[in-house]
């Protein structure tokens, strides 16, 4: 059985909410986008991603796939609309599978998976794209290498050109109560890990419950962005 809270906020200091979000347990589709650009640029980019992710896993398309395509249309529509402020979007994208779950983040949105009393970040670095620790900061490149691929946390969609996101999913095990958290960073940047994990440790809550508990603690926190929350557990 699948159980699912979501909720999406402006914030306290923000005049518009540029987040959207995605929550269909009959499609096994959650998503929190995070539009950036401004008024009528950012809102309308988070819509397009929406709306295409949507589409893509109703007709059952590869996610990988997908995500890159998102991000060239939102390439198109930044080329399409006036003013010099970047459009793009962050991602957090989650597949349910059968006994598995398909998990992506592009951007500063995060993925928490919660189970048995421990707290895990998924989507949290890609191979290949972590510093070396051995090489000296000021080294400069060989003639001819090319530049480091960026990670997910640094990407987005519309803005990272579409064949170097790091859009491959990753893959787990769902197993009864595995608790999956999706949240835009107006979460994660007002609440430490320990405080989310405090709200999904909470069994007398309900998942909307939880949600909304989220939601007013990161309001009481300073709500200093737009916050989106969806949280989906396996009962």
């Amino acid at each position: 059985m699948i159980e699912v809270g979501h909720a999406s906020h402006t914030g306290l200091r923000r005049a518009l909410n540029e987040d959207t979000y995605w929550a269909d347990a009959d499609l096994g589709l959650f998503l929190v986008i995070d539009g950036m650009g401004g008024y009528g640029r950012g809102e309308v980019a988070a819509a397009l991603a929406r709306d295409a992710l949507v589409a893509a896993a109703r007709a059952d398309r590869d996610l990988a796939t997908a995500i890159r395509g998102t991000g060239g249309e939102i390439a198109k529509l930044a080329h399409r609309t006036s003013g010099n402020a970047p459009t793009g979007a962050a991602l957090a994208l989650l597949k349910l599978e059968r006994d598995h779950y398909a998990a992506a983040c592009i951007g500063d949105t995060r993925i928490y998976l919660w189970r048995s009393g421990t707290l895990q970040r998924l989507c949290l670095q890609d191979a290949g794209t972590a510093p070396n620790p051995d090489a000296g900061a000021e080294a400069d490149p060989k003639p001819g290498t090319p530049p480091p691929k960026r990670n997910r946390a640094t990407q987005a969609l519309g803005i990272t050109p579409a064949t170097e996101l790091c859009a491959a999913p990753e893959r787990g095990p769902l197993e009864r109560g595995v608790q999956l958290l999706l949240c835009s960073d107006g979460l994660s940047e007002e609440l430490v890990d320990a405080r989310i994990a405090a709200a999904l440790a909470r069994t007398d809550l309900a998942a909307q419950e939880c949600v909304d508990h989220l939601l007013l603690a990161a309001l009481d926190a300073g709500g200093r962005d737009n916050i989106s929350i969806v949280l989906v557990r396996m009962s």
